[in-house]
């Protein structure tokens, strides 16, 4: 969303490394290709090019064909383009190599080196300039590749503090800050868990989630929502031992089928000791790889029921090749199958890498994926199917808003952001005095809405013209209105992981996760009766 003047609206400004320039040096090209020398300063010579086309090579590799292609066309394009003598050798190699590889299936891929880092700003800050360059009329988005640039190194912004509405000039060092993969954890029902893990599988992935089980056990869990909406996958190993968390010694958790047998491999828990609290596990349209691998598992031994939409549909292996530089490939090596025999991956050949994403996501038609062709069983012999990634036992579509609703947001924000500064007469107690406090565990006493708030609300709206043509929706969305504020003022007070907690409460998909959560205890219990009566 771009807005006139763009503010932060979490207390995190995302700033990333800027992706660094990589030429794609050509090593021993005078023996593999001798029509491409390569000079002593790194810069590549122009291919050698004839009026008549070279006979084809016969008698060598499909490769040394193709290359030979590749360097007449280059040779013409040099020669007869209008801008030939200005290519920009990397971006040609590069994208030639991402077209060919984008033949073979939607995520065999090349990638530069390209680390990432982060840094923040206070709540409701404006950011007028970055490096001097004007901000106004910008996105969030173009605003934060203006602040990206590699770690240690100075970005200079002109801010404008909410607080004090005084103009400052803060210059910030790009430094990392620690992103855990499982964010949040606490009791969003008398009894009941729910665990936020919809940032993907990294390094730390099985233990926060150990962790946060620890955690919430300490305060009477009896039954838990694990959201996996969102997640885009990530380490393999890190999905194996999140399914192995609930899932007892022996079995199995993924099977990995690769070409002619190679690559082809068995996962199967090890622990001795599984958690058995009752599990619902939540999923969408970007739920994908990894967290499918999860969400699988514990769907075909009945560990868990699905809620949500069915999910992305990423079941296929990539091997990272090394090249030259820092470069490399990945490339499509295996495919996932669940324990039942599922395979997760959506089927990609009916279009090419447009139509794959387009089908995907908040673009798949809600018709796509339903049940086709022979089913899977469970182990309680409930059907299951595959080729399309993991479909809910429960579908629940999410929370959309409005074309009002989405005007509303942003006077919700500006009004709980002068609120917090303590410029809204008669909310004093709303001010957000302090430090953001990180950590905090969202209660009910916390910002309560009132009539007094809407109140206040509704005459912000009426001073602002651009505004006034809200008015009438005001009452009617009274509801979406005080839970956009208090997550404003959550936002402020406590910062941005804790105060997703006020959407996660009046969330859709996450209620019937909750309310479905006897029925997960009684199928977890029904499949463990029956693997103790198999011989």
């Amino acid at each position: 969303m771009k807005n006139r003047s763009f503010l932060a609206l979490v207390a995190l400004i995302t700033l990333a490394l800027t992706l660094p320039v990589f030429v794609l040096a050509q090593q021993n090209r005078n023996q593999s290709n001798p029509s491409v020398g390569a000079r002593s300063n790194g810069k590549s010579d122009p291919p050698a090019t004839s009026a008549a086309r070279r006979p084809r090579t016969r008698n060598g590799s499909a490769t040394a064909a193709v290359s030979q292609d590749f360097s007449e066309a280059l040779g013409i394009i040099e020669q007869n383009y209008i801008d030939g003598n200005k290519l920009d050798f990397n971006g040609v190699y590069k994208s030639s190599i991402i077209g060919m590889l984008r033949t073979l299936d939607p995520h065999s891929n090349y990638f530069d080196k390209a680390p990432a880092f982060r840094a923040g700003l206070r709540y409701g800050d404006r950011i007028d300039a970055v490096d001097g360059i004007p901000m106004h009329g910008k996105s969030s988005a173009e605003v934060r590749d203006k602040i990206r640039g590699p770690r240690g190194t100075l970005v200079k912004l002109t801010i404008t503090h909410v607080a004090t509405g005084k103009p400052d000039v803060v210059d910030i060092t790009r430094d990392a800050v620690p992103q855990p993969s499982v964010p949040d954890a606490y009791i969003i029902r008398p009894g009941v868990g729910y665990i936020d893990m919809t940032r993907g599988f990294n390094y730390d992935t099985a233990q926060g989630l150990q962790d946060a089980l620890d955690f919430l056990k300490a305060r009477g869990m009896n039954a838990l929502v694990l959201d996996l909406r969102n997640n885009p996958g990530g380490f393999l190993e890190q999905a194996i031992h999140v399914a192995e968390t609930f899932l007892p010694v022996g079995q199995p958790i993924l099977t990995q089928k690769g070409r002619d047998g190679l690559n082809n491999r068995t996962y199967t828990s090890t622990n001795n000791d599984p958690d058995r609290t009752p599990l619902v596990i939540l999923v969408n349209d970007y739920t994908a790889s990894a967290s499918e691998i999860v969400a699988g598992a514990m769907q075909d031994h009945d560990r868990a029921l699905i809620v949500g939409q069915t999910s992305f549909g990423k079941g296929l292996v990539q091997s990272i090749i090394p090249l030259e530089y820092g470069a490399g490939l990945t490339l499509t090596s295996a495919k996932y199958y669940t324990p039942s025999g599922r395979l997760i991956q959506r089927d990609y050949s009916d279009g090419g890498f447009y139509n794959y994403i387009s089908k995907g996501g908040m673009f798949r038609d809600m018709n796509q994926n339903k049940p086709t062709g022979p089913a899977s069983r469970t182990d309680t012999g409930r059907p299951v199917y595959g080729g399309g990634g993991i479909t809910p036992d429960e579908p629940v579509q999410p929370a959309r808003f409005t074309p009002i609703q989405d005007r509303l947001r942003m006077p919700a924000f500006f009004f709980a952001r002068e609120a917090v500064n303590g410029r809204i007469a008669g909310l004093d107690r709303y001010k957000a005095a302090g430090p953001i406090e990180f950590g905090h565990d969202l209660e009910a006493t916390d910002f309560p809405m009132n009539d007094t708030i809407f109140t206040a609300f509704k005459d912000f709206v009426a001073k602002e013209p651009s505004w006034k043509s809200l008015l009438p929706y005001i009452d009617r969305n009274r509801s979406f209105i005080e839970t956009q504020i208090r997550f404003q003022f959550a936002t402020a007070a406590f910062g941005t992981v804790t105060a997703i907690q006020v959407l996660t409460k009046q969330d859709p998909q996450v209620a019937k996760a909750i309310d479905i959560t006897p029925r997960a205890r009684d199928l977890a219990l029904a499949a463990m009766r029956a693997r103790m009566q198999q011989p």
